[in-house]
Formats: structure tokens, sequence, C-alpha cells
């Protein structure tokens, strides 16, 4: 059988579809390569083997009838646990919701299953998905950070476990993850995607992200689980559907690019500022309008905007049993709750209206080009299991409510995976999706399977 730890969302849809291999071989070799790897990795917080292999004979049974679900047919997909699954567990990380077993999918879980995609199970996500470390281990070197909240999800994705997974990003728990190890991650614009059946980290911050192996597939995931719910207050109508990954092949001029320089440039560690330059000097050879793109003023103040919104809400979110189980929480979750029942008012009004004209300075820039580009992070995941990695580079953007994407690049001297960022016009994903499918092409980066991976 064709080894599947490597292909992706779009071609394992079509290897089914054209009878080349059926969905219960597809999800059975996935569910073998989690019970090799998962022991040493921890990226699955519960696998749900009988139910996903009764789902793939499922699916066989629909295509033998002629029937195609979708364009996720047969897809064997991963679910953070902070998003609601049917009859299978969704504990967020943290034993106060050990024994919680929801009625209902969220919202983006039905979508998926309703485009023919089969849920192996949860993922590991960081307690509540905030910032306390995961017990999930970085498939390039065990003593590197995976990044997180998502931690479980990249790692999944990374190993070959399955060609896409869900996460959800408050700051930077998508890009962050997907960078440090090696695959692509996108976070859309806020709204555009339902939130319904998520565990909420912020109201007006959370967003449900992805992570798969290429750009294409993320434009995949964005046409299945696009779209108005009127469940979800925050979710807004994209009026018309723009077919986002359709328009990745359309016949388009390179993308005109800003080069972000400023704070994130000189934060940068030498390795990837080094990186980001070869990368540019690519770009501009394949017809690339690329020019330096000077951080607002605005910038200055928006991580602690972000700060302040993000723990106001959040302790709101867990008063009740914050109250009643303090000892339960982890100590970052700890302490960031108590730091927003510290917070007055005054300073989360003032804390939306920096993030109001942030928005707007942004959208300016990028009113004359098509994305802002620049490192994925400071440099590879760091040596330090004690934390998820600095979101300073995410964070503004997620508060920004903008699409965001990372594209893994090449591999650091240390063997790390290192990768870039694009940032786009809010509701225009589809042009951030093109002008990253471009960035992927032009530099041609193939990518592999990780060590603890491949060694199992």
């Amino acid at each position: 059988m064709t080894d599947l730890a490597l292909v992706s969302v779009t071609k394992t849809a079509q290897l089914i579809r054209d009878r080349q291999l059926s969905a219960t071989e597809v999800v059975t070799a996935a569910l073998d390569r989690i019970e090799r790897t998962d022991d040493l990795l921890q990226a699955w917080e519960l696998v749900d083997r009988d139910g996903a292999i009764t789902a793939a004979r499922q699916a066989d049974e629909t295509l033998a009838r002629g029937d195609v679900l979708g364009p996720l047919h047969g897809v064997p997909v991963g679910i953070k646990d902070i998003i609601a699954t049917a009859g299978l567990r969704t504990a967020m990380g943290s034993p106060i919701y050990a024994d919680n077993i929801p009625n209902q999918d969220a919202a983006v879980v039905a979508r998926l299953k309703g485009a023919g995609a089969i849920a192996l199970g949860k993922t590991v996500t960081v307690e509540f998905a905030m910032s306390d470390p995961p017990r999930t281990l970085n498939p390039w070197n065990r003593e590197h950070t995976p990044g997180g909240s998502s931690s479980g999800s990249a790692v999944a994705v990374a190993s070959g476990h399955c060609p896409a997974a869900l996460g959800t990003q408050t700051a930077g728990s998508v890009i962050r993850p997907a960078a440090y190890n090696g695959v692509t991650g996108f976070k859309p614009t806020y709204g555009l995607v339902s939130r319904r059946g998520v565990f909420p980290v912020s109201w007006t911050l959370d967003t449900v992200g992805w992570m798969t192996r290429t750009v294409t597939d993320a434009a995949v995931l964005m046409d299945v689980l696009h779209g108005l719910d009127i469940h979800d207050p925050a979710s807004v109508d994209a009026k018309s559907h723009p077919g986002y990954a359709a328009r990745l092949t359309e016949d388009i001029p390179a993308p005109k690019l800003g080069i972000v320089s400023g704070d994130i440039e000189r934060t940068t560690s030498t390795e990837m500022q080094a990186h980001m330059f070869e990368l540019i000097e690519l770009l501009r050879q394949g017809g690339n309008w690329v020019e330096l793109y000077d951080l607002p003023i605005s910038y200055l103040y928006i991580r602690d905007a972000k700060l302040v919104i993000d723990s106001v809400e959040t302790a709101e979110v867990h008063k009740t049993v914050f109250a009643e189980r303090p000892g339960d929480y982890g100590p970052s979750a700890r302490a960031k709750i108590e730091t927003g029942k510290l917070l007055p008012g005054s300073a989360y009004v003032e804390a939306q209206r920096v993030r109001r004209q942030f928005r707007r300075d942004i959208d300016e820039a990028l009113a004359s080009m098509d994305a802002l580009i620049m490192p994925a992070a400071a440099g590879p995941a760091p040596r330090d299991l004690s934390t998820t990695g600095d979101p300073s580079f995410y964070s503004p953007w997620t508060t920004a409510g903008l699409p965001a994407i990372s594209v893994p690049t090449g591999i650091s001297r240390n063997g790390m995976p290192i990768g870039v960022q694009l940032v786009g016009r809010g509701h225009d994903d589809a042009g951030l999706l093109r002008a990253a499918r471009w960035v992927e092409e032009r530099v041609g980066y193939e990518p592999e399977l990780p060590p603890l991976a491949a060694s199992n």
C-alpha cells in the first residue's frame, strides 16, 4: 500500500475517489502509525479507533454506491481537544472536564464530517488552550518545545498521523506550533469560521484554524469550513463564495509583499534574518514586488492591549469554575485568570481602542499590497520545555482579526524547521492563500518526516 505519511489532503482524497485506496485502508494506516509512534510523541489525548474504522467503512460503502460526500471523502483528521465532538470526551486539557462528553459536534466538526472527513480522535491541547506547556514532544527534537496551544494537532500532521488537524488561535496557537513542527498553519479572518462548540479562551480573539501539509490543503479546508453560523455571535457572512482552492490555480501575477521591519526584525535571530534575506532575493527574482514596511506606532501598544483583552475575557469565562476549583488550574492559567480579575474596566476599554487603531493602520498599509511577510518565529523552536514559545510574532495580527498563514521554508543549522508567516487583508483570505501558494512554489521546500516519527 502507498505510504501515506506525507501524502496531502488533496492527494489522499483523490486516491480514495479513484478507488486506488479505500478509506478503510487510509484510516487503518493512520491509526497504525499513531499506535507505533504516539507513546513517544504524545500528540493524541484520545484515539477513537473503533469509531474511525466504522466511519471509514461507511465512507467506502457510500462511494461504492457512486456517491462522494465531499472534497474530504475518507480523509482522516485530528480535532483539538477544546473542540466538541459528539459522544467523544472533550476535556480541554483539564482534569475539571475529564468526564465531559458532548452530545453535539462543534460546527467545524460537523462541517468536516459533512464533507466526508473522518475524525481519528482528539489531539492534545495545553490546559484550556492557554500557555502551560503540554506533554507533547516536538518530533524533530524532544528537547525543543512543540509550541502551543495546538501542540498535538501540529505534531500529528508533522508526524504523518493525519494530513490535517484543527486547532484554535487566540494569540499564536496555530501559526507558532505549525512553524515549530514544519507544517503549514492557517488562521482565517476572525468571524469567517464558526466557533460554536469550541470552549472559549477569549470571545473577541478566538479563531479556529488548522494545520496541513500544503497551502492547497489549507484552502480546501477553508472551502469546507467557512460560512455564516447564526448561533455564533461573531460569525459573519463572506457574502460570496470565493472558491478558495479553485482560485489558487488562477493565472495571477506575483503578489506584492511588504517585508515587516522594525521590532520584529530586531528580535529575530541572526540565522532567521539570513534566511529571510535569501528568501526575499529569491522572491524578487521570481517577479515579486517587495518593499520594506515599517510597523505603525500603534504596534508598540497592540501586544499589551491583547494581554488586557485576553486576561479580562478569560477571567470572565472561568469565573464560576475557578472560584470553586482554583487548585485544579495550572500555574500559568491561574495567573492569567487572577490578573484578569484585577484589571479595571477602563483598561479593557482602552485596549479595545488601541486594537481598533492598529487594525485601521494595517488596513491602510495592506491597501497597496497583497500581504505582509515576516519570519514565522524569532527562530526555530526553543530548546526550553517550560514554554510554548514567544507569541509576540502572532498576537498583533490575531488581535486585529486578520488572516495569517505560516509556510515551512527550510531546516535550521540545528536541524529544526523554520519558515515564514504571511498576513493578509481582513476578509481577503483567498488573496492571502494565493500569495502563500506563490511563496511555497518559489521556495520549493519538500517536507520530510521528522526523526522521532521516522524512526518508528
